[in-house]
């Protein structure tokens, strides 16, 4: 594999900060992240951020097709040749804008769940998941890099300083599992920070399962929005548009104190919330 710094240089082209772009210049540890995917030849791959085909080209040689989203034009370029030169035909190059993809219909055009790969931008990387989390009867199963602190802030635990919103919409939704821990040294140009890869498995039903799911995700986002606010506080004052009187009332009948602060619930604890300020919600 030719470094990421020496393919760039030969085509003039930089790194761009506002895409994110910290290139993987590492094959064995882009082989090590496929070898612990439980990937299968039938497997149709989606991966976000092809970027200079460290992932792709190895995703290539195990899954039977791959549409690889690369937003960067010019990247997008290079990456044509990279993979012809590799023989990796099985490869659709989407120039796009991962949150323009239609996962839904790239799945109902395979006749088959996704499996998404991606070494995800920090900026967009909430985005990301929340678009994946309302697609994910279309996928599998996930396997992204994120930096560390996400990484963390996905897995941490109720009463966690790190436990918010997405913590809450994907222990809700899916099964997590850490993959590997990769340097920043790994990557070029070197990031501050180390990343992780976390394997995500969608639940087919969720243990404890929200009424309403899209106000199930209002609620969660509404409670963490004002994360020194009581609970009460940051419900009776968000776009749920519920009264404090009825919100401090749906608390203490499910025994939560309405003094509590949003981290200190676990996913459970949000499902019942949720289902019981739906039954009070304005239409």
């Amino acid at each position: 594999m030719t470094s990421p710094a020496r393919i760039l240089h030969a085509q003039n082209l930089f790194p761009k900060k506002q895409f994110g772009q910290n290139f993987l210049k590492d094959p064995s540890t882009a082989r090590m992240i496929i070898q612990r995917s439980d990937l299968m030849p039938q497997d149709v791959v989606l991966e976000i951020g092809a970027g200079l085909g460290a992932l792709t080209i190895p995703i290539a040689r195990s899954a039977g097709k791959v549409y690889a989203v690369e937003k960067d034009g010019r990247l997008s370029e290079v990456l044509a040749g990279i993979l012809a030169s590799h023989g990796c035909s099985n490869v659709t190059l989407i120039n796009k804008n991962i949150l323009d993809v239609d996962i839904d219909q790239l799945a109902r055009d395979e006749n088959r769940p996704l499996v998404v790969f991606g070494n995800l931008p920090y900026n967009i990387s909430s985005q990301v998941l929340i678009q994946l989390i309302k697609a994910r009867t279309a996928v599998r199963f996930c396997i992204l890099m994120f930096q560390k602190e996400l990484a963390r802030r996905i897995m941490s635990p109720p009463g966690d300083r790190d436990y918010g919103r997405l913590s809450v919409l994907l222990q809700y939704s899916a099964d997590i599992r850490r993959i590997a821990d990769i340097k920043a040294a790994l990557f070029y140009p070197r990031p501050k920070v180390d990343s992780e890869v976390l394997g995500i498995h969608f639940k087919d039903a969720p243990a404890f399962a929200a009424e309403d799911e899209a106000f199930f995700s209002r609620v969660v986002k509404a409670a963490f929005s004002k994360r020194r606010k009581t609970l009460k506080n940051a419900l009776a004052g968000s776009d749920l548009a519920l009264a404090g009187e009825a919100v401090e009332q749906v608390l203490t009948d499910l025994a939560i104190e309405p003094s509590r602060r949003a981290e200190t619930l676990s996913v459970e604890d949000f499902v019942k919330l949720s289902n019981a300020l739906f039954k009070i919600s304005p239409p």
